[in-house]
């Protein structure tokens, strides 16, 4: 099970560069979205892509006045909004290289998992856990493989994940896009193998 974004070419941790995402019901909507939104400013498109359930994902960046006019462009005679969108004016370093399919080791006794309906808030949740407490992204999972729902793995000292995990679910939740969360304490390491998709080996 890989990420829709695992082969994209992100920008730089401290690039200054904004990020925006949405994710369309409909194809042919979000191609004619993405191309307003690259006519609009000058962002770079690093994502326009079918994701299972049959949604449309586009993602760009730039820098954020250029990322909030692309955004707001795209978003301009659509017979119906977007199912979820995101604009991140400066993401967590380490959601990006999350995004990328980077791999974090596993931190701390405890885990977290929290699942989302979309991509677009799953990803902003997870900047606000990252951003709140001191742990550890250690899987990312969007879209392709889970019927467009998309899902992260947190992992630190007990404290820190409970802090984190209450973040991302507040946030989550104030979207209408929360489907699921736990808290592990002690995650068996079998069960823990299977985090970032792959068994023990």
């Amino acid at each position: 099970m890989k990420p829709s974004f695992d082969d994209l070419a992100l920008p730089r941790a401290d690039s200054g560069e904004a990020l925006a995402l949405l994710e369309f019901a409909s194809i042919a909507q979000g191609y004619a979205a993405a191309d307003r939104a690259v006519k609009a400013a000058a962002v770079t498109l690093l994502l326009c892509r079918p994701a299972s359930p049959g949604k449309l994902l586009v993602l760009f960046c730039g820098a954020p006045s250029a990322v909030v006019s692309s955004l707001r462009a795209a978003q301009e005679g659509l017979a119906e909004p977007p199912l979820d969108t995101l604009l991140l004016p400066q993401a967590e370093p380490r959601l990006l290289r999350a995004l990328a399919g980077a791999r974090a080791p596993r931190a701390g006794e405890a885990a977290a998992v929290v699942e989302c309906a979309t991509v677009a808030t799953l990803l902003l949740a997870a900047d606000a856990a990252l951003k709140t407490a001191a742990i550890e992204l250690q899987a990312l999972h969007a879209a392709n493989g889970l019927g467009g729902k998309a899902f992260c793995v947190m992992s630190g000292a007990v404290a820190q994940v409970e802090v984190a995990l209450a973040a991302a679910v507040a946030f989550a939740r104030e979207r209408g896009q929360l489907l699921g969360s736990v808290l592990l304490a002690q995650p068996h390491d079998d069960v823990a193998a299977w985090f970032a998709g792959g068994a023990a080996r």
